[in-house]
């Protein structure tokens, strides 16, 4: 039994992502915090596809939360390990620097930095002893130039990119990748407030992209295809930045 763990899997690119790796033949965790009812609905999507999943509830920002949900599931599965993470948990909290609280600073930061080394640490041993893992960290167009009224977000995206390109060089002898997704303007809740109408105009291609597209590519970095691309960004925008 092969098994991914997808972080934030209960909507947006973390759902599709649940989905594309079960119709690639993965048992799929999904991370949730709080909504019980979108995750089921992953959970129901993933088993439409003739595979299925679990959900394991935890804030990937809370060290000890997420160390023993990990524990309580790798107790549960003695004989198997969790060889495909994708860390997707984030969220936005935008506004000028001059005017940002610092709660949503550090909330920001807490969840894309703190959450991936929550997470991914613990697993990378397992990793490594087989000699075999895939993570994917999703990071963002704003991680790559930066926005304006997003320097939490940005903050934090661009450090998640320094770090898999730090970690890449760690692991890749064991035959262990990393490698980071940034996608632009996706059609997910993330967006919502913002005017698509106009934000189109300024993307080449002219459109939002969807959730499924970003999936297409995670699903090929974990494939055994992409064994020898590792501490590589790859962007999902439109060609608004390249």
């Amino acid at each position: 039994m092969k098994y991914a763990l997808v972080t934030g899997g209960s909507r947006g690119i973390g759902r599709a992502v649940c989905v594309k790796l079960a119709q690639m033949g993965y048992r799929i965790i999904i991370n949730y915090v709080n909504n019980t009812a979108e995750a089921e609905k992953t959970l129901e999507l993933v088993r439409q596809t003739g595979q299925d999943g679990e959900m394991l509830k935890f804030d990937v920002s809370d060290y000890r939360e997420t160390r023993d949900a990990i524990e309580s599931w790798e107790s549960a599965h003695t004989e198997e390990y969790i060889e495909v993470l994708v860390n997707n948990a984030g969220i936005r909290r935008d506004n000028v620097m001059a005017f940002m609280p610092e709660e949503d600073w550090s909330r920001v930061l807490d969840i894309t930095l703190d959450g991936f080394y929550n997470v991914t640490q613990p697993l990378l041993q397992p990793m490594l002893v087989h000699k075999f893992g895939r993570i994917i960290n999703m990071a963002s167009v704003s991680g790559l130039k930066g926005m304006p009224g997003q320097t939490n977000y940005s903050a934090a995206k661009g450090g998640i990119i320094a770090a898999t390109k730090a970690l890449a060089q760690e692991v890749a002898r064991k035959n262990v990748t990393a490698n980071v997704i940034a996608p632009g303007f996706i059609k997910t809740d993330m967006v919502e407030g913002l005017d698509e109408e106009i934000l189109k105009k300024t993307i080449p291609a002219q459109r939002f992209g969807t959730p499924e597209e970003v999936a297409e590519a995670v699903g090929f970095l974990v494939s055994p295809n992409a064994g020898y691309i590792t501490g590589n960004v790859i962007s999902i925008n439109g060609g608004l930045y390249t």
